[in-house]
């Protein structure tokens, strides 16, 4: 009988929970959206029609797909929404029996736009939005508001957590724009998502902000010698020792010193720092190149609003050593 009341008690508990424990993790729906979107951003048509017959699969409707994707064109540009409408429209037509869904709205005549746009963006930013760009070009905030957060958003058939979902998975793919990508993790928030769900967005996604090279898998080897979630992908180990190294936002690895040989740093995607002892850090960017002799003290990793990779050569040796030394400190980091 106890057995029985616990169960009952669980199951109203859960209930009554369960709007929040939903959002621990993403929905099915939402992940394929998350894809969609990244796929789009990123050109990987290969890719992108899987996602496409997965999300139809899962019983995504025909329009809440053509949605995203109408969508991705404020984000990623014209040709990729395109050509991903066509890879779309091939994919239905080669199908049967997927559900078709409600059709989106368009706003009235007598609807100001730009007062509906305005109230739309201000509740998913939590503020309204100014800024010196907006006075420099007026048109691009006009047409933020009025077409982006006015006609798009109007249109319904997805909702604005979908939507921002959908923008930051796009923007997560994408190099460049680590800005906007932060301003919309802080709207997704603002929708109800949860720092465990961002974080799912940007590890399905994270692909991409590797570079040239595939991510490889997390660094637990030397994560002892990092603040932070790192990853590691080795390219050869004969000869000459090289691996692509990829930093999560604020990660960074310990003052160190290569003895005897030195290591050569090939920046591939993102934006990092790197420190010699006694010197002021200098912020690095893709294509940027860093010799490191044997015996400098130094450190290296990303900055605090943006992925950062690199190819880690090390210059052969005889008897080449790694000295780990004291962690980069919260106070020391905050200052760059």
């Amino acid at each position: 009988m106890k057995k029985f009341l616990y169960l009952v008690l669980a199951v109203i508990l859960f209930s009554i929970g369960g709007k929040v424990m939903a959002q621990d993790i993403l929905t099915v729906k939402q992940h394929d959206i998350v894809l969609i979107a990244s796929y789009t951003a990123r050109g990987e048509i290969t890719e992108l029609e899987k996602s496409l017959n997965k999300a139809l699969d899962d019983k995504l409707t025909i329009n809440e797909i053509k949605e995203v994707l109408v969508q991705m064109y404020a984000y990623c540009g014209f040709p990729r929404s395109l050509n991903s409408l066509g890879v779309f429209q091939k994919v239905v037509n080669s199908r049967q029996g997927d559900i078709l869904g409600e059709e989106g709205v368009v706003l009235p005549a007598s609807v100001n736009k730009n007062e509906y746009g305005t109230r739309v963006q201000t509740e998913l930013v939590g503020q309204p939005v100014k800024g010196d760009v907006f006075e420099f070009a007026p048109a691009i905030d006009q047409y933020l508001k009025e077409h982006l957060f006015a006609d798009i958003f109007a249109r319904g058939i997805l909702t604005n957590q979908e939507r921002e979902i959908a923008t930051i998975a796009a923007l997560s793919s994408m190099q460049g724009v680590e800005s906007q990508l932060n301003s919309h993790i802080k709207c997704g928030k603002n929708t109800g998502l949860s720092d465990k769900q961002i974080n799912e967005i940007l590890d399905l996604t994270k692909g991409a902000r590797s570079g040239a090279f595939n991510i490889g898998v997390k660094n637990d080897a030397y994560a002892k010698y990092f603040i932070g979630q790192s990853y590691l992908q080795p390219l050869t180990t004969e000869g000459v020792n090289s691996a692509n190294v990829t930093f999560e936002p604020k990660c960074r690895n310990n003052w160190h010193i290569h003895h005897k040989g030195g290591q050569i740093l090939l920046v591939t995607s993102g934006r990092g720092y790197y420190q010699e002892w006694g010197k002021p850090a200098q912020e690095l960017k893709t294509g940027d190149v860093v010799n490191i002799p044997a015996g400098v003290k130094h450190w290296h990793g990303a900055t605090d609003d943006s992925w950062f990779s690199h190819v880690a050569i090390a210059v052969p040796a005889e008897g080449a050593t790694t000295e780990w030394l004291e962690k980069v400190s919260d106070e020391e980091y905050s200052k760059l």
